[in-house]
């Protein structure tokens, strides 16, 4: 049995065996931690909630921001419960997540039903994540997998597209991957445009304005092999990026890395 302070990783059979309904079940008895690899072959989200006031301006900012903020499900306002996972609940079956006052953080609890209010519209956004799978059965390495960390993030240089109140930078999560293995990974990323899709960029990170991939913003560094070609890609933690920059009066976000699992399969969104 997993212990709640423990990475959970794609090695781990347990985790990697779990049904998505267990995997929320042991998130709402107080499991914590990276969701890379949990419920095998199911679609991970990123989760931002936002007073109803403020959910034209998030629903925008999505559609004009498809790479980062690829739109799964949108719920009705008071509403914690999702047309992905049946029988769930958004305010406890996450790890961890984030609460934030004025652009401010000010919590990282395991369940927000203390935080909860009527007026919020969730947002569940799709995870790269869900494309590891594709990766590792392409034989392309996952070196924050083999490494029991957390995906390192990075918010870059590159602006979103305003929408209404909400503006920001463009967050992205960066796999080193051998060069022999660039072409697979971009290829099967490419096929999965509901989880963010191929990268927005290959290779030198001072194009996005990252000064040193051992400092991530999010996640944990990884060690990269001497070859390795760092591969970037639009992450879900950009909305919570936008709520820095645009300091809503409230938001409640998963907790970068520590995702919700659906039932939807990964094969769902797959183009070809």
């Amino acid at each position: 049995m997993l212990a709640a302070d423990r990475p959970l990783t794609l090695v781990d059979e347990h985790a990697r065996a779990w049904s998505p309904q267990t995997a929320r079940t042991r998130f709402r008895e107080g499991l914590t931690g990276p969701t890379a690899g949990v419920a095998a072959g199911h679609t991970q989200v990123n989760l931002i909630s936002v007073p109803a006031d403020w959910a034209y301006d998030m629903l925008l900012f999505c559609q004009r921001n498809p790479k980062p903020c690829p739109v799964l499900d949108v719920t009705d306002a008071g509403s914690w419960t999702t047309v992905l996972a049946d029988g769930a609940d958004l305010r406890t079956d996450l790890p961890r997540y984030r609460v934030w006052r004025d652009g401010e953080l000010v919590d990282e609890p395991t369940d927000v039903r203390a935080h909860w209010r009527d007026d919020l519209v969730s947002f569940l956004i799709g995870c790269s994540f869900t494309f590891e799978w594709a990766l590792a059965e392409a034989g392309v390495p996952i070196r924050h997998v083999e490494q029991g960390r957390n995906v390192p993030m990075y918010v870059t240089s590159r602006q979103c597209r305003p929408a209404g109140r909400l503006h920001g930078p463009m967050v992205v999560s960066m796999r080193p991957v051998p060069p022999e293995h660039v072409a697979a990974a971009l290829r099967e990323t490419g096929l999965l445009p509901a989880v963010h899709g191929s990268p927005v960029h290959c290779g030198d990170p001072s194009a996005l304005g990252i000064a040193d991939l051992g400092r991530p913003d999010f996640g944990d560094p990884v060690e990269a092999e001497p070859d390795d070609i760092p591969l970037f890609w639009a992450c879900g933690v950009t909305p919570q990026a936008a709520v820095m920059a645009s300091r809503p009066p409230f938001a409640i976000t998963h907790a970068p890395g520590q995702m919700f699992l659906t039932d939807a399969r990964d094969q769902q969104y797959r183009i070809a």
